[in-house]
């Protein structure tokens, strides 16, 4: 089993990364192995829109710091995109690699009955906002999950922590850490019982 998580928060310990890297401690003790990405700390451009993965390539062209992560994701089991949310979406950072994923789906997926380049895979949404309110940006995980159920992530799961500031990691509640030990107990095979 193998884990990539990447983190689109500029804070490396921000709230968003603090619940990912719960989670990921949970599957490295159920014997995953694990990469994660913060994504603020490479150097990376968004997608040029050259369509070079579906013309001559299998892969986005691009040969910069986000190569990597794109690679450790197809040799994946687990996704994990933890984003903290700015401005009403997923941070700039998020939605680079977001857009650069598009390499993952085959020339002809809007008509393909197996429109993805990868094999099924498991992805977990961590969104964590300051607005208490869950009614408000409950727009993201559904569009996002549905591009990747596109790109063969079949399995999705949200944790999602409401009313939560940016300032430090003691804001995420035991709870919502809790949830992320029985999603990495779960996706990883083993019962929460365990």
């Amino acid at each position: 089993m193998k884990i990539t998580a990447i983190l689109g928060s500029p804070r490396i310990n921000g709230n968003s990364a603090t619940v990912a890297k719960r989670f990921v401690a949970k599957g490295k003790e159920l014997g995953a192995e694990s990469s994660i990405f913060e994504l603020n700390r490479m150097t990376y451009r968004g997608c040029q829109g050259c369509y070079a993965c579906k013309k001559s390539l299998e892969q986005c062209v691009l040969n910069d710091d986000l190569a990597e992560a794109l690679n450790s994701v197809r040799g994946s089991d687990i996704l994990i995109l933890a984003s903290p949310v700015y401005y009403g979406d997923v941070t700039a950072q998020m939605k680079g690699f977001i857009d650069r994923s598009y390499s993952f789906l085959k020339p002809d997926y809007m008509t393909s009955r197996t429109p993805s380049r990868l094999s099924d895979k498991k992805i977990v949404f961590i969104l964590t906002q300051g607005h208490v309110d869950k009614t408000f940006f409950a727009d993201i995980y559904p569009r996002y999950s549905g591009f990747y159920k596109w790109m063969g992530f079949e399995e999705s799961t949200l944790i999602r922590a409401c009313g939560i500031g940016p300032a430090t990691v003691d804001e995420v509640s035991e709870d919502i850490l809790l949830e992320a030990d029985e999603a990495a107990s779960r996706l990883c095979g083993i019962s929460g019982d365990r």
